[in-house]
């Protein structure tokens, strides 16, 4: 006994000194990393409901960077030690991509279906350099979580044949589950030959529907952050039938009269978080459409485009049901629209349960509009007695400029009017106009507060 004592006394002192030396005995996991080891991209999210909005004051990425300033040797020899539940590398370069201005989408698939077969979890690389893609689809279920990182730029061909029989879409990830998408790089659209051949320029061609550049169908437990989206051929991003989605840190960019290029398009998706994205496109900054529940924007900066909006909503008098959207701590300059809330006569269904607070206008047209009249067609849209349902919507703490002489708008159904509609602390002024006014139809307001322009009459 005297021999073993003598032993190990000494071993496990050594033993001790060597963890203390190099931290392990400290180390704590990023949060992350525990989440990816056992195959989930992140915690779901604690969505709240519409009474209650989280205090989202910093939009960093919490997981960004070295966390605890461990040595980059020391953490490799951490991640080393886990074994074979260490995610794999799979850079595109080693599947063939080439990054010489020809077509590098056999590559991605090709390293896309590698990792996505990965029961380890995987990070998927694009290197810091400029690859060219035809359409391609990103397709699930994926064996594990998955990490996309977007260090360069991916861009899109130009020949729109490319595009014939792909459902005009571009890059698009079907039924993924635990995707994260980062990187700081750029994904281009290369757009320009799209809009020229759009019938908004030229009302000679006919109208032809153009690629979304992104599209995320029918994924779940979804993160999508710290990229650069541009000059879409189409709408930039959209989440169609996603759940529990955090998008954020996003920049958004095509020119001002670039047609139909929605920034972030939410169609059928629940429990979304947009944060901290600044959008400049053609079209909606946000658009939110039919089936879209639990929808919370936060520290959006948008313009030029035509807004944040809500619809159109009951097209072709189909039904459409949007409910519980928060847009939150906006900045909104030189749009065409502020916050608007669209709806085609003969729909169904209803926009419910909607809050518009903490928002700048500078110099915005039509800072506040709700149009149940709504008609994007060359031919005019006749009389309808159906409509969809516009109810609870708050609009709080709202200031700034109108471009126009009206700075609120309510256009609401004669036989379906809008209801519930609440003002508090509204202080809309005119930018370059006498004063402003409000235009209120068919429309049954409550006040709190100081807001002006106040309805004369709300018929």
């Amino acid at each position: 006994m005297m021999f073993l004592k003598t032993l190990c006394l000494p071993l496990l002192f050594t033993l001790t000194s060597l963890c203390s030396c190099f931290g392990i005995g400290s180390y704590i996991e990023d949060p992350f990393h525990v989440d990816f080891r056992h195959h989930r991209a992140y915690h779901r999210p604690n969505f709240r409901t519409f009474s209650h909005v989280p205090n989202n004051r910093n939009h960093r990425n919490p997981y960004s960077g070295n966390r605890f300033g461990y040595d980059n040797g020391i953490q490799s020899r951490l991640d080393k030690a886990r074994g074979p539940t260490t995610p794999k590398i799979v850079n595109v370069d080693d599947f063939g991509a080439k990054a010489n201005g020809r077509d590098d989408s056999q590559a991605f698939k090709k390293a896309w279906n590698y990792a996505c077969s990965s029961s380890q979890g995987a990070t998927m690389v694009v290197p810091k350099k400029t690859y060219l893609l035809k359409p391609i689809n990103f397709s699930g279920p994926c064996k594990s979580a998955l990490l996309l990182k977007i260090y360069g730029t991916i861009k899109a061909t130009t020949d729109h044949s490319d595009y014939e029989g792909n459902g005009r879409r571009w890059l698009y990830f079907d039924n993924v589950a635990n995707l994260r998408v980062e990187g700081g790089g750029t994904i281009d659209g290369n757009g320009r030959t799209w809009w020229e051949k759009s019938c908004k320029i030229n009302k000679a061609l006919p109208c032809k529907e153009a690629p979304t550049a992104v599209t995320f169908n029918e994924c779940t437990n979804l993160r999508v952050s710290s990229l650069r989206i541009t000059n879409a051929q189409q709408m930039h991003l959209i989440f169609q039938k996603c759940v529990n989605v955090n998008a954020f840190n996003l920049l958004v960019k095509a020119p001002g009269n670039s047609p139909n290029t929605d920034g972030i398009h939410v169609t059928g998706t629940q429990n979304i978080n947009i944060n901290n994205c600044v959008i400049g496109t053609g079209d909606d900054c946000i658009s939110i459409v039919s089936g879209s529940k639990n929808v919370f924007a936060t520290g959006i900066t948008c313009g030029p485009g035509h807004g944040i909006s809500i619809g159109s909503l009951g097209a072709g008098n189909s039904a459409a049901y949007v409910s519980n959207v928060v847009v939150n701590k906006a900045t909104l300059s030189g749009t065409t629209n502020g916050v608007r809330i669209k709806t085609w006569q003969g729909g169904s269904g209803y926009a419910r349960n909607i809050k518009f607070q903490n928002i700048v206008m500078n110099n915005v047209t039509n800072p506040i509009i709700i149009d149940q009249n709504y008609c994007d067609q060359q031919k005019p849209c006749g009389k309808q007695v159906s409509a969809v349902q516009v109810s609870d919507v708050l609009y709080q703490n709202i200031r700034g400029t109108s471009a126009s002489g009206v700075a609120m708008k309510f256009d609401c159904s004669r036989s379906v009017p809008c209801r519930g509609i609440y003002l508090q602390n509204v202080a809309l002024r005119a930018e370059e106009e006498d004063s402003t006014h409000a235009s209120c139809a068919n429309v049954r307001l409550s006040y709190k507060g100081d807001v002006s322009p106040p309805c004369s009459s709300q018929n």
